[in-house]
C-alpha cells in the first residue's frame, strides 16, 4: 500500500527539532535538542501514531475493519488507536486493564466518544493478553479483529519507530527515549547506522526486565554494534507514579522552555537527562537529543498539573 493511502495530511512529518538554552547547558557545555514528537498530530501525537501507522497500513491491506488492543484506564496507546480508528474508519476495541468507574476519567470517555468498545477485565485476567486462549475467547466473544499488542510492540511498530532516524539532519552523540514497552528503544538499536551514537532508555516503571526484553527483540542482527543502555534511577517511584520535585520540574520545563511534559514519561526523562548534566555526567561538548514521546493527553489524571496544559 502506498503512504499517500493513508490521509496524513493532518500529521506534521517529520516532526521538528528543538535547541534547548539555559545557563546549566552554557555552563556544563553540553547541547540538548529534544526531538518534538507530541507535534506530529493533536491527538495521534509522539510514539503512538509512529506505532500504530504500519499496524494500520496492514489492517486496510488485509481488509481488517476492527482493530483490538490493551490499555489501562489512562492509556495514551488506547486514546490514539481510538481516535486512529475514527480517523481511518476503523471499528476498535479496548480491553482495559481493572474495573470500570462512573463517570468515566476523560480519557475513557474520549475512547467512548469516538467509538471505541470497552471490555473491562481483571488484573489477573490482564496478565493473560499474550496467551492463545485468551485471545481466543476475545475472538469467540467479540468477533475476527487485527490485534495490536499493548503499546504497538511488534514488528509494525517497531518498523513506525526506525522511520524517526531518517527525519535526522545531524548526528548525535546521544539519543535518549523514554522506555515503557521499549518499542522505540529496540527500534532505535536495531536500525542506527552511526556507531559513535549512545543509545539511553529512561525507564518510566520499575522493570528489572527491560534489557532482557529488548535483547529478545533484537535476536534479529542489525547491521553494527550499537552502543546502548536503560536507566533505571527516574521512575519516581513507579509507573504513572509523580512527585512533587517532579511536578515542579514540568512547570518549571514550561515556563522556560515552552515544552510542555507529562509525568508519566517526558518528564521522567528530561528530569534525568538535566540532573545527569548537571551531576556532570556527560563530557562537555557533548550532543544530546531527547525524543519526547507525546502522551500529553494523560496530564488529565494529574489535579496539580493538568491546569498548566496549553
Amino acid at each position: 500500500m502506498q503512504q499517500h493511502q493513508l490521509e496524513l495530511a493532518s500529521f506534521q512529518l517529520p516532526s521538528p527539532v528543538t535547541q534547548i538554552h539555559s545557563p546549566l547547558l552554557k555552563e556544563k557545555q553540553v547541547q540538548l535538542f529534544i526531538k518534538r514528537d507530541e507535534l506530529i498530530h493533536p491527538v495521534i501525537q509522539g510514539n503512538k501514531w509512529r506505532k500504530l501507522k504500519y499496524n494500520v497500513i496492514d489492517a486496510q491491506q488485509t481488509k481488517q475493519t476492527t482493530l483490538l488492543s490493551f490499555g489501562g484506564a489512562y492509556s495514551n496507546h488506547l486514546h490514539a488507536l481510538a481516535a486512529a480508528g475514527k480517523h481511518f474508519n476503523f471499528k476498535t476495541i479496548g480491553i482495559i486493564r481493572g474495573e470500570q468507574h462512573t463517570p468515566p476519567n476523560p480519557c475513557i470517555q474520549d475512547l467512548l466518544d469516538w467509538g471505541m468498545q470497552l471490555k473491562y477485565v481483571t488484573r489477573a485476567e490482564y496478565k493473560n493478553k499474550t496467551s492463545a486462549n485468551f485471545i481466543k475467547q476475545l475472538q469467540q466473544e467479540l468477533g475476527d479483529f487485527y490485534l495490536i499488542p499493548e503499546g504497538a510492540n511488534n514488528p509494525l511498530g517497531i518498523k513506525g519507530c526506525a522511520e524517526l532516524l531518517l527525519e535526522l539532519q545531524q548526528n548525535y552523540n546521544e539519543i535518549c527515549c523514554e522506555v515503557g514497552s521499549g518499542t522505540m528503544l529496540t527500534a532505535l538499536i536495531k536500525n542506527n547506522k552511526t556507531p559513535d551514537t549512545v543509545f539511553t532508555g529512561f525507564a518510566v516503571m520499575k522493570n528489572p526486565q527491560l534489557e532482557t526484553d529488548i535483547i529478545n527483540n533484537l535476536k534479529e542482527s542489525h547491521s553494527i554494534q550499537t552502543q546502548w543502555q536503560i536507566n533505571h534511577d527516574y521512575h519516581f517511584g513507579g509507573f504513572a507514579k509523580t512527585t512533587d520535585e517532579l511536578n515542579a520540574f514540568i512547570i518549571d520545563f514550561k515556563q522556560q522552555f515552552n515544552i510542555q511534559l507529562e509525568p508519566v514519561y517526558s518528564g521522567k526523562m528530561l528530569y534525568g537527562i538535566m540532573d545527569l548534566i548537571k551531576k556532570d555526567h556527560y563530557k562537555k561538548g557533548t550532543k544530546i537529543l531527547a525524543i519526547h514521546g507525546g502522551g500529553l493527553q494523560g496530564l488529565r489524571g494529574f489535579k496539580q498539573l493538568s491546569k498548566i496544559q496549553g
